[in-house]
This record gives structure tokens, C-alpha cells and sequence, in this order.
């Protein structure tokens, strides 16, 4: 499927026949995987007949999970979903940007997670820490709410069209590449297709989000025990830090090194 690597994280979603539409909306933009947390009510009988037949064998393949860390454990990216701003909810990124940065990553061969609030709220501010970058969906200010499945589908087509576009170009300077080689060497021999698969990365795999949840989690005692984070609130105060690496794009021998960095620092400090 197009967005292949790309899992739909819908988080505590209220009414099943939500879950049906996005499920339908999914496989329209080529999404293979739909993930649910702690739905409120799940009732596969109710979400079935607005999935379509077509989006039937994705609420098959569904898995449901209790915290969105456990969900979007095994991502590379992971991109929520916001329509509100300031405070822990900051560079906020558009539809398009998110799609791009989606596709590149997807390219890579690394998981992508979209994860989705309830329909009522959103995603609350312990959610958002698990989530690397934000984004919104611009809406008329009289009419602010969008359905959950129409969130679904804008986001997932935003990927889609950003998926299409990098392989036109990559087809296209293929192709280029090829002709130019064929005029100055002449026919080549007969070759084995060359097969669809992702770049090799400079620096290795990525970071998944399980790690860098564990990398968030000895940093923050680290900074603790420097007295660095204090307060009653020290998940404020280490979302910059968040923001950082979560742009850093850390490949896994960073993350290596800086947990070897955060054990030696606590093994310092007695």
C-alpha cells in the first residue's frame, strides 16, 4: 500500500462508528494500519457498515492498546494531532509540512504514527509529551471542530500526496541517471529489476519512540538530580528538551551515547 509503515493512532475514541469512518478513510489513502487506546466503547458491529466492505479486513487487522506510549512504541515519527495552541502546544506544524515529513520518513524505511484525540477534547498534555511534533488542521474560527474521520482522511491524504510526489521524483532523476549512463556507455546487460526498497541511512536505523521515551525518562533524572528540573511540574520544564531531540532526528548509536552519558553523570553524582 502506498503509506505502508504509516499507523493511524486513534486515542480514546467515543463512538465506534468513528472508528468505522476512519478505518474507510484509511484504506482510501492507502494506509494499512489503524491502532486504537483505550477506546471508550469499541463495537465492531456498529463500526463495520461505515468502514465498507473495503475498510471491513482493517478493522480485522485492528490492535488496541491501553497507553498511547505502548501504541506508537515501535515509530520512527510521531505526529499529533492539536487544534489548540500555546502553553505545551507550540511550532505547530501545517497539514502539508506533516505530510511531507511523514513521506520522508516512510521513504526511509522508519513507522510513522498519526495519533488522534477524542472526539470531545483532544489529546490531553500527558498525551502530547509522547508526541514528537504537533499539527493542526486550519478551520473557519465560527466552525472550529472537525469529525474524527474527516481529520483522518485530510491527514492521511496530506501523507499520501507527499508519499506520490517524492517517488515522481525520485523516478524521475532514476530515470535521468539512466539515460545519461546508456548514451555514454552504450546498451548495458541484461540486469535483475532493481527492487522498490529505502535508501540506506547515514548513522543507521532511527530511534524508535519506545527509545526515546527511555532516553526522556534518564534525562529527566539526570536533570533532577542536578537539581537542573525543579518544581512540582518538571514535565513542563523538560519539554524543551523534548523538542530538541525530537528534531534532532536521533539515530540509535546518539541514542546510545546519551544514555551512556545520562548513567555516567548519575553514577558521578553517588
Amino acid at each position: 500500500m502506498l503509506l505502508h509503515g504509516l499507523d493511524v493512532v486513534l486515542v480514546k475514541t467515543r463512538f465506534p462508528e468513528n472508528i468505522g469512518m476512519a478505518a474507510r478513510a484509511c484504506v482510501n489513502m492507502g494506509c494499512p494500519s489503524l491502532r486504537l487506546v483505550d477506546p471508550e466503547r469499541w463495537d465492531k458491529d456498529k463500526a463495520a457498515p461505515l468502514a465498507t466492505p473495503k475498510g471491513l479486513p482493517l478493522l480485522d487487522s485492528l490492535t488496541v492498546h491501553p497507553a498511547v506510549e505502548e501504541a506508537v512504541a515501535p515509530c520512527a515519527l510521531v505526529l499529533g494531532t492539536t487544534a489548540r495552541v500555546g502553553g505545551w502546544r507550540r511550532a505547530l506544524l501545517s497539514p502539508p509540512q506533516a505530510g511531507r515529513l511523514a513521506a520522508a520518513a516512510l521513504a526511509r524505511g522508519e513507522r510513522v504514527a498519526l495519533v488522534f484525540g477524542p472526539e470531545d477534547r483532544g489529546l490531553n498534555n500527558a498525551e502530547i509529551t509522547h508526541c514528537q511534533q504537533l499539527v493542526t488542521i486550519p478551520t473557519d474560527p465560527a466552525a472550529r471542530s472537525l469529525n474524527l474521520a474527516q481529520a483522518v482522511l485530510l491527514l492521511t491524504y496530506e501523507c499520501a500526496n507527499a508519499a506520490r510526489a517524492l517517488r515522481h521524483a525520485r523516478a524521475d532523476a532514476t530515470g535521468t541517471t539512466a539515460t545519461l549512463v546508456a548514451d555514454n556507455a552504450g546498451p548495458a546487460p541484461d540486469a535483475p529489476p532493481r527492487q522498490d526498497r529505502p535508501d540506506p541511512v547515514p548513522g543507521g536505523r532511527a530511534a524508535t519512540a519506545a527509545e526515546q521515551e527511555r532516553l526522556m525518562a534518564a534525562l529527566k533524572d539526570m536533570l533532577l538530580r542536578l537539581d537542573y528540573l525543579h518544581g512540582d511540574n518538571p514535565d513542563y520544564f523538560l519539554l524543551p528538551w523534548r523538542r530538541l531531540f525530537s528534531r534532532a532526528g536521533l539515530r540509535r548509536h546518539e541514542y546510545d551515547a546519551l544514555m551512556g552519558l545520562c548513567r555516567q553523570v548519575r553514577a558521578k553524582l553517588g
